[in-house]
């Protein structure tokens, strides 16, 4: 994989990855804010700025006329808020490649946020978060974050509280916007059959005024756990769901790649540990995962399953018994080779695709100013070895460590809270 790197004269840092073997192109827009860059009182509006960029310009002044000419061509495009990054994205047939170009600068920096789209909008976020709370496999993640970072901007939801939603004002989502939607603070990546003249094309449509940031820096996340916590969500279902894990280590931390093969280990595949010995042998679930999760000053181990509610403590003790197994007898050469080879299959197959190397080398230069090419990657995992696998699960797997979070039809987290014991 190439990667050519430049600069416009703006501070807006642009990638070019030509791919042969595509007739399809990605682009894709980064923007270096997220929830965590809100105050308790704008906790939601970065999310809700997202929603706004689709629904008109000064080119095209409504959200039809913008769907309309991305449909006319069958491309696919959408936008993404997290906690710490915000991301549009066309992907189209190369050929028609500038129209994407047009269409998303325009939309980044033309967007008119229409007093009448932002009532309307309002409405539309709250049926979103309504929809993410009434399905308890996606809500237990915010609630797993929730119980671990706590009252801080980590912990927060992404699209916010209802009332924030329905109370923010046009010039509190401007003054957000333009805080941190600012050249110097995107990256844009260009990815498949690519034109010759694609830098100019980039001049062309990204060269708008440079702009100052003026948003501050995220509040850093400072780790003070020092006693097992449970939060309970009250919802009357046959199936509880449930997160249970760590805090774990930031993006630039050199143990998560011990830590991503930690988690291939334990729950990352239908051969892993927990799916062997909690589904297969234990019949106590049907889905069981687990995964690393980082932030540039923190992140997580999380662990999720569907249990039936009379076996729910009985679930929870097993899944801790296999961390313990974990640090205690480490892991195999066996399982160690295997995983590693996991990693590498599944990290070439999403590199098939213009719009996932879009999103793999975009988020590198965003959050670590560096592109590692695959095979840079691959032996940084590769080098990993047994005994790092087994120190990352004694430093994180203790019981003052860990969290748990369900949702289930129960109100008192002190009962679950008792269980969260580890030798």
């Amino acid at each position: 994989m190439i990667v050519k790197r430049t600069k416009l004269s703006n501070g807006m840092k642009v990638l070019f990855v030509p791919l042969h073997d595509t007739e399809a192109a990605t682009a894709l827009l980064l923007v270096k804010v997220g929830s965590r860059y809100e105050t308790r009182k704008l906790n939601g509006v970065s999310h809700f700025i997202e929603h706004l960029m689709f629904k008109g310009t000064v080119k095209r002044p409504t959200t039809l006329e913008i769907s309309r000419e991305l449909d006319g061509v069958g491309a696919e495009y959408n936008a993404f808020t997290s906690k710490d990054h915000t991301g549009y994205y066309i992907k189209l047939s190369s050929e028609k490649l500038e129209l994407a170009l047009d269409i998303l600068s325009d939309m980044v920096f033309q967007s008119t946020f229409d007093p009448k789209e932002i009532e309307r909008e309002r409405g539309v976020i709250v049926e979103e978060i309504n929809m993410y709370e009434d399905n308890p496999m996606m809500y237990t993640e915010d609630l797993f974050e929730e119980t671990v970072f706590g009252d801080t901007p980590l912990g927060w939801k992404i699209a916010g509280p209802r009332e924030n939603i329905r109370s923010t004002t046009r010039d509190d989502i401007l003054t957000l916007r333009d805080a941190y939607h600012v050249p110097s603070n995107m990256i844009l990546v260009i990815a498949g059959r690519l034109p010759a003249n694609i830098a100019s094309m980039s001049k062309k449509y990204f060269s708008v005024p440079k702009m100052k940031k003026r948003g501050k820096p995220f509040v850093r996340y400072g780790l003070s756990q020092h006693a097992p916590r449970a939060a309970v969500h009250y919802k009357d279902t046959h199936q509880v769901q449930i997160a249970l894990g760590v805090p774990a280590y930031s993006y630039y931390d050199p143990r998560v790649y011990a830590l991503t093969l930690l988690s291939v280990i334990l729950g990352g595949n239908m051969s892993s540990r927990l799916f062997i010995s909690i589904r297969e042998r234990q019949g106590l679930c049907y889905f069981i995962r687990s995964t690393a999760n980082t932030y540039e000053d923190a992140g997580t181990f999380m662990i999720q399953a569907g249990i039936e509610r009379k076996r729910i403590k009985h679930a929870i003790t097993a899944i801790i018994q296999e961390l313990s197994l974990m640090k205690k007898k480490g892991v195999t050469s066996d399982e160690l080779a295997k995983a590693k080879e996991f990693l590498r299959g599944k990290l070439i197959l999403s590199l098939e695709d213009s719009e996932n190397i879009a999103s793999w080398v975009g988020k590198q230069l965003l959050f670590r100013n560096t592109v590692l090419s695959p095979e840079q990657q691959l032996k940084k995992i590769q080098r990993v070895t047994a005994k790092q696998v087994q120190v990352v699960a004694r430093q994180l797997f203790t019981g003052t460590r860990l969290n748990l979070a369900l949702i289930g039809p129960y109100r008192k987290p002190a009962e679950f809270r008792r269980l969260l014991r580890m030798s």
